[in-house]
């Protein structure tokens, strides 16, 4: 785990500025810097990265976050991974918090993608020196130039190449990065033998991963490396980063099940395709990709081997889907694959048959009536049973009321029928947000001056220390926001330069998805801070104000019931003398 510490002085030293202009194209707007936004196609800027806030905001689409967020948003890194890219840029080394500290495990790390660096540049040298291997990549219609950009090689003919590369043939980064293999006597030869070599690239762009392909007849047709600790198959994706720009220009990637067929599309100019590497479409694969792309096109080949695969994808999907994105399945004829088909009919008739993908709201449909007999009542419980694992797992509430409605009429029913059956919440309650509770067991809505009092403190986080006890009290989830960040900032954990700042300490907390929601609506503020303090103080003054007046309130209903004692008395005195040198409620600002 990396400390957080170390995440806050690494944002306290990064501008967000050189980090989206290293992707982006800035123009300076007054105190910001805009652009087109490079999460949706827009033809007038509406993007903008504040300095001042270290924070991307989107007008158009929403996109907004901090240098770390805009790291995973847009080159599909994970959390940790974005830290690390933003901290090697600046130089700084990323500190692990673990039980023990294992520098050893660090430097096997470097050390095996060094190697899987070195082994994919003689690949490459070796390609040039083989002319059968070109003739066959000829032959499959690549150019140079395309083979060049997929870092295309070949592995020669022979059990032991690799020493030409690797004098010590017997280190165990060999074996551990799954370039060689050893057998029971300790004999070790190369793994990829007489095959075309596709380097698999991460992230980062370090090769951790070999596909090979066979140039003649034989078994396996494709060998892939092993999982080792560099390559995970379940995570990573052939050809992302090569399509990853054109992934965003056009917001859909197509997946398709082997290396030739990415190069060969790239060949034709379809661009925005990647493969799964052996292994059927996971859900981590799912995820990176709709961070990139609104759409994905899942290509298989229509035979039941294809459906069977694309069935799986289906599953992998449901739970990362949101709203407002989109997963479709492209079935090509039995006699074709992406790789023969654009070379018959070309990249535009390959792009119209992307085009008309089948939704997978449908294909689901398609799926489980084609397993059924609707014509009979058991077939169409059957239906529903089928479906009740399926549907519960779709987080997208408004794709899964579609769907509902979907399979109520193929099972002639009422689409409440089918939720009650499925033990679904019905949308409308489960869409309505909870009420917070308050003190004394009553629940209700948080007040608006206390939602509008955190955004004001995450403009200035410093001044949470000036926030009274009982203003910090109040409010619900708001109260507890603002009490954990003047806690923060109390304990020094957060330092004072920024929304991303205040955005990322709270990444995974509880408060996380309120402090988002309001760092998006404050994005189009920037009020003077004379101005931003005056209203801080109001609003203090006014939830003061408030409580003492509800105070008042029950100490007088006390003293028309039952009376007061002496105490009382006193506290309702000082009440009404702390009423009296306060400023009336103001009405809370607009976010």
């Amino acid at each position: 785990m990396i400390p957080q510490s170390f995440i806050q002085d690494l944002l306290a030293r990064a501008d967000i500025v050189d980090v989206v202009e290293r992707y982006v194209p800035l123009k300076k707007a007054g105190a910001n810097y805009q652009a087109c936004c490079p999460f949706h196609n827009e033809k007038s800027p509406s993007f903008t990265v504040s300095p001042t806030k270290q924070f991307y905001h989107c007008f158009g689409c929403g996109a907004h976050g901090s240098a770390i967020g805009f790291l995973m948003e847009y080159a599909g890194l994970s959390y940790p991974d974005a830290i690390r890219d933003l901290a090697a840029k600046l130089g700084l080394a990323v500190p692990e918090e673990r039980s023990a500290p294992d520098p050893a495990r660090q430097e096997k790390s470097a050390s095996l993608v060094e190697v899987m660096a070195r082994a994919a540049r003689f690949y490459r040298e070796q390609l040039k020196q083989s002319p059968r291997a070109i003739e066959y990549l000829k032959g499959r219609g690549l150019t140079g130039e395309v083979a060049a950009r997929f870092g295309i090689g070949y592995a020669p003919d022979d059990w032991s190449s690799l020493k030409q590369v690797f004098p010590r043939y017997d280190v165990p980064e060999l074996l551990e990065a799954g370039l060689v293999i050893e057998n029971d006597s300790g004999r070790r030869y190369d793994r990829f033998r007489d095959r075309i070599m596709f380097p698999i690239l991460d992230g980062k762009g370090n090769v951790v991963g070999f596909g090979g392909r066979i140039l003649d007849k034989g078994e396996p047709k494709y060998l892939n490396s092993p999982e080792t600790p560099l390559f995970e198959k379940g995570r990573e994706l052939y050809g992302l980063p090569q399509a990853q720009r054109t992934i965003r220009s056009e917001g859909t990637v197509i997946v398709v099940e082997g290396y030739m067929d990415v190069v060969a599309l790239a060949q034709f100019g379809v661009g925005n395709a990647v493969a799964t590497l052996g292994t059927a479409t996971t859900p981590n694969h799912v995820h990176k990709l709709l961070r990139l792309a609104e759409r994905v096109v899942f290509c298989f080949d229509g035979d039941a081997a294809g459906r069977k695969a694309a069935w799986r994808a289906l599953e992998a999907s449901l739970e990362q889907l949101p709203d407002g994105k989109s997963a479709a399945f492209l079935f090509l004829p039995p006699e074709h694959d992406p790789d023969s088909f654009v070379r018959a009919f070309g990249p535009d008739a390959y792009a119209e048959q992307a085009a008309k993908a089948l939704p997978l709201t449908d294909f689901l449909l398609q799926e489980l009536k084609s397993r059924v007999d609707l014509s009979t009542g058991e077939g169409r419980s059957r239906l529903i049973f089928d479906a009740k694992p399926l549907i519960s797992r779709l987080q997208a509430p408004m794709l899964r009321l579609q769907l509902t409605r979907s399979l109520a009429g193929a099972a002639r029913m009422e689409a409440r029928e089918v939720e009650q059956l499925c033990g679904l919440k019905p949308l409308a309650s489960a869409a309505r947000p909870p009420a917070q509770a308050v003190r004394g067991g009553a629940r209700r809505s948080p007040p608006p001056k206390v939602r509008r009092l955190l955004a004001v403190v995450l403009n200035k986080p410093a001044w949470s220390a000036r926030l009274p006890v009982e203003v910090i009290q109040a409010g619900g989830l708001e109260g507890e926001a603002l009490k954990a960040l003047a806690d923060a900032v109390d304990h020094g954990e957060l330092p004072t330069g920024g929304l991303g700042l205040v955005l990322e300490h709270f990444r995974g907390s509880p408060f996380h998805g309120l402090i988002d929601e309001l760092s998006s609506e404050l994005a189009a503020e920037h009020p003077d801070e004379g101005v931003l303090e005056a209203e801080f103080n109001d609003l203090v003054d006014s939830l003061r104000f408030d409580q003492i007046r509800q105070e008042i309130e029950v100490l007088n209903a006390k003293a028309r019931s039952s009376g007061l004692d002496g105490a009382e008395k006193h506290r309702l005195a000082e009440l009404l003398a702390q009423k009296h040198g306060l400023k009336s409620p103001v009405k809370p600002g607009r976010l």
